[in-house]
């Protein structure tokens, strides 16, 4: 019994040296790389405290979401490079803003219904240093957004 806790402590051991903790800090790169955007693209951005930038093309004139509301938006995704990641149709997606990355849980709440315009997340409000598949780890994520509805 005492030479398997002592396989079970050794093998713990190794196992918790083989994880990768290594998360790299991009919010000097990912705020490089928004600055140069807005400045190329003359944008009339502004930034929230927590490092999100965002442009109004229309507040709209509805419903405005709270960070807890269910939300349907038309949307695409895409890197500062102009690459698409993601699209929805016209009619939208629905989802609940609770279950997205924390830079759509934020930036949803800037809009009311009916209205559009551009979130510029860092890494950190989005998949972070991780990534996810199409999406590099540290990548800034860009969404033009159109706020259908407040459901």
């Amino acid at each position: 019994m005492k030479k398997y806790t002592i396989i079970l402590l050794v093998l713990t051991l190794l196992s918790a040296c083989n994880k990768n903790d290594d998360t790299v800090d991009y919010t000097v790169k990912n705020e490089e790389e928004i600055v140069a955007y807005v400045v190329a693209n003359n944008l009339d951005a502004q930034k929230s405290s927590s490092g999100l930038y965002y442009v109004i093309d229309e507040l709209g004139d509805g419903e405005q979401p709270v960070e807890t509301s269910n939300v349907t938006v038309a949307y695409k995704g895409y890197f500062t490079d102009g690459g698409t990641f993601d699209e929805s149709d016209a009619d939208g997606v629905s989802f609940g803003l609770q279950q997205v990355i924390k830079g759509w849980t934020e930036g949803i709440t800037y809009f009311k219904e009916g209205g559009s315009g551009l979130l510029l997340i860092p890494s950190a409000l989005g998949y972070g240093s991780d990534g996810r598949p199409g999406i590099p780890g540290g990548a800034v994520l860009l969404f033009d957004i159109n706020l259908i509805s407040v459901n």
